[in-house]
């Protein structure tokens, strides 16, 4: 016999609970009819179906609010039923009527999103209603827990601050599309690695885990962490600890704010003003002291004429004062070229041959210090804008300090070019010297700071200016005892 569900009444009150029951025996849909018609059960309404497929599409209207399926519907299942009204995008909820006691239907069922399940022949009115109500009621807050998790999953997903979720270790457990762009991992590759992967000092990793367990949280903590493909960012972590229902910290949440550029900002902001200054005191200089200078080797030249040059004592002391006069002036005129701006002549081209040309000026000392010299060049594309004298002469600083930063017959000269995915075209330059140390890298490329004996300390500033005039940047890394590399970078 087939069943035919009864013509839906809309203007029925909205206290009324729809509900189909799918049952291929007609016996049992009179015995649930006669449940539901039950007192208790007023403000149920009961249709049925007898097919599998009649099940489908009546699912597809979405005119009911609860689902009554019955585990056997001949060749068919109950599961199977309740699985492909899922695919379908139904999410009312389903009870599964079983004939006995099988735990792993009943599991099966479950897990395929089965509200609950009923044993036949010990169902009475009471347990079918209550059963109901509580399956839509269920849903109901299933689907308002649904909502929220969407909403907030959106602002996760959408975010532009790198979001990410992590255990008291700090193992990622989740992040953002933002964190995947920042540090260059997938999610599931940040799910597997390592945190102590991405932080340049393991340090800076042990202090954070300890501020987060010790107090719950930590804002703006300053970290420099590694991409995957080894770049440097500079980053501000802020992480708290989400608590459980007894009030333990259960997982962390944190964002990830980089902060490089704004660094580097503040760090050539800094820069100009000293150069700017420097150039004040320069100029100040040469003005106070080179007519003096100049004055000074007149009257030396004429006292020269008027002196006994036979003698070894006199000309001893005259040429310590006419050497010293010169490298006054060398000094003003070195201070006057390394402070002032650059007028760059930019032309488009080939950033490997620039520094392959640089190199050959410093082949000579290579060879006499009986050091090694390793290159790779990047076989892409590397032209860019570049004034080619100034950049070889902010290199050839580069070299010579590492050069003469080696032991003669053990050094060991790396080179090599590459470019950048902000397109930027970069030279690294590394040694096996002695290193710097972190309180003199801070004041590497102030005036007049120098490490080497006769030195004026003016290179490295030289070297700066003439980055910054082309827009680019400078990084440099050392470990004393290692060695120390220096990477220039230059807009396209």
């Amino acid at each position: 016999m087939n069943a035919v569900a009864p013509p839906l009444d809309i203007a029925e009150p909205k206290t009324v609970i729809r509900v189909l029951l799918v049952e291929d025996d007609e016996d049992d849909y009179m015995l649930t009819r006669a449940l539901v018609s039950a007192r208790e059960n007023a403000n149920i309404k009961l249709d049925w179906v007898d097919s599998y497929d009649r099940a489908l599409s009546m699912i597809g209207t979405n005119a009911h609010d609860v689902y009554l399926v019955d585990y056997r519907l001949g060749h068919q299942t109950g599961t199977n039923l309740i699985q492909e009204a899922f695919l379908m995008g139904c999410r009312a909820p389903m009870i599964l009527l079983t004939g006995q006691d099988d735990l792993t239907v009943d599991q099966s069922a479950l897990e395929l999103g089965a509200a609950d399940y009923l044993v036949k022949g010990r169902i009475d009115a009471q347990l079918l209603g209550r059963s109901i109500r509580y399956a839509l009621r269920q849903a109901s807050v299933l689907a308002e827990v649904a909502q929220k998790e969407n909403k907030y999953r959106s602002l996760f997903e959408r975010s532009i601050d790198a979001i990410f979720v992590a255990n008291n270790e700090m193992h990622f457990q989740d992040a953002n599309p933002s964190v995947e762009r920042l540090l260059g991992y997938s999610r599931d590759e940040l799910r597997q690695l390592n945190p102590a992967r991405l932080f340049a000092d393991l340090n800076c990793l042990r202090e954070l885990r300890f501020n987060v367990r010790e107090h719950g949280q930590i804002k703006d903590f300053e970290a420099v962490l590694i991409t995957k493909n080894k770049r440097k960012r500079i980053c501000l972590i802020s992480v708290w600890a989400v608590d459980d229902v007894v009030g333990r910290p259960e997982w962390y949440q944190g964002i990830v704010r980089d902060v490089t550029d704004q660094k580097r900002a503040q760090q050539d902001l800094i820069l100009a003003e000293k150069l700017t200054m420097t150039g004040k005191i320069a100029r100040s200089i040469a003005h106070e002291v080179r007519n003096p200078l100049t004055n000074l080797s007149l009257a030396l030249e004429q006292l020269k004429d008027e002196l006994d040059t036979d003698s070894e004592y006199i000309t001893m002391f005259t040429d310590i004062i006419g050497r010293n006069v010169d490298r006054i002036g060398q000094l003003i005129t070195e201070m006057l070229n390394s402070s002032k701006p650059r007028e760059l002549d930019r032309k488009r081209q080939d950033f490997n041959v620039i520094v392959k040309s640089t190199l050959q000026l410093v082949a000579d000392r290579i060879k006499l210090k009986r050091m090694r010299l390793e290159t790779s060049f990047d076989t892409n594309d590397c032209a860019a804008l570049l004034d080619s004298d100034q950049v070889k002469t902010a290199l050839l600083n580069i070299l010579v300090n590492a050069v003469e930063a080696m032991e003669e017959g053990k050094g060991i000269l790396t080179v090599r070019t590459g470019s950048t995915e902000d397109n930027r075209v970069y030279v690294e330059v590394a040694d096996n010297g002695g290193g710097i140390s972190d309180a003199d890298r801070q004041r590497l490329f102030d005036p007049f700071f120098t490490g080497k004996s006769g030195g004026m300390g003016l290179g490295l500033t030289a070297t700066q200016n003439i980055i910054n005039s082309h827009k680019g940047s400078i990084e440099v890394d050392s470990l004393l005892g290692q060695g120390t590399t220096f990477k220039l970078y230059f807009p396209r």
